[in-house]
């Protein structure tokens, strides 16, 4: 299944009735890129897992740029999200998170993340 780009802004809240498994938070793009480098770090194997037409379904909600994000009123810092990094990927099942996987796990943990 494709991988959907949320269109911002969105309300936090409303993120709990996404279509979608799996909720991947990342940095705003500046410039061209994410401003994040663990984002950077992880978009190719993001989008070999959630991009193919077999991989699981996701959608990717940008949480702002490096000031909003640093900034304790983000509204992904808050409930129900209660961001600390990111990126995040967050199992949803329906609309309650089942799980997470955080920043530096997502490389070596990805996989069996999403198998569990």
């Amino acid at each position: 299944m494709p991988l959907r780009i949320s269109q911002e802004p969105i309300d936090s809240q409303s993120l709990k009735a996404v279509e979608e498994e799996y909720i991947i938070f990342y940095s705003s793009i500046v410039d061209g890129q994410s401003w994040c480098p663990d984002c950077r770090n992880v978009e190719d194997l993001v989008q070999n897992t959630f991009g193919t037409s077999d991989g699981p379904s996701g959608v990717i909600v940008y949480v702002g740029d490096r000031l909003q994000w640093k900034s304790p009123s983000n509204v992904f810092r808050n409930e129900p999200w209660n961001l600390t990094d990111i990126p995040t990927i967050v199992r949803l099942q329906d609309g309650t998170e089942r799980s997470r996987i955080v920043e530096k796990e997502i490389p070596e943990g990805l996989k069996t993340f999403i198998e569990g």
